[in-house]
C-alpha cells in the first residue's frame, strides 16, 4: 500500500509541470486526496485537494489561477497541473490521503497517509 508522487523537475519561470499521485494497494476514489508542498526553510503547506464524494476541489489563493487538480480513476491517479510557475513555487511536493468524513478536503491536519515527495525547482 503506497502513494507515489512523480513528475517534478527543473523548469523555467512561466513553464508548466504536471505532477502525478498514483496509489497502489487501495483506491484513491475512496479517500480525499491532497497536494502539499514544503519550500526550503518553510513549513509544509496544503495547496490543493479533491473530495472523492463529489469530486469538488480546492486550491489555495496563491495557486488558484495557475494550478488545476484532476483525477483519472481508471489509473488510480490524481494530477496537479501547474502552469505559469514562479520561483516561489520551488518546493518538494507531496500527495497524501485522508478518510472521507471531514466537511471538506481542505482540513489539512487530517491527512494521515503520505507518499514520498517530488522536487519542483523553478529557476532560469
Amino acid at each position: 500500500v503506497q502513494l507515489q508522487a512523480s513528475g517534478g523537475g527543473l523548469v523555467q519561470p512561466g513553464g508548466s509541470l504536471r505532477l502525478s499521485c498514483k496509489a497502489s494497494g487501495f483506491r484513491l476514489d475512496s479517500y480525499m486526496i491532497g497536494w502539499f508542498r514544503q519550500a526550503p526553510g518553510k513549513a509544509r503547506e496544503g495547496i490543493s485537494c479533491i473530495d472523492s464524494r463529489d469530486d469538488s476541489t480546492y486550491l489555495i489563493d496563491s495557486v488558484r489561477s495557475r494550478f488545476t487538480i484532476s483525477r483519472d480513476n481508471s489509473v488510480n491517479t490524481v494530477y496537479l497541473q501547474m502552469n505559469l510557475l514562479k520561483a516561489e513555487d520551488t518546493a518538494v511536493y507531496y500527495c497524501a490521503t485522508q478518510p472521507l468524513g471531514a466537511r471538506n478536503c481542505a482540513n489539512w491536519i487530517r491527512y494521515d497517509f503520505w507518499g514520498q515527495g517530488t522536487l519542483v525547482t523553478v529557476s532560469s
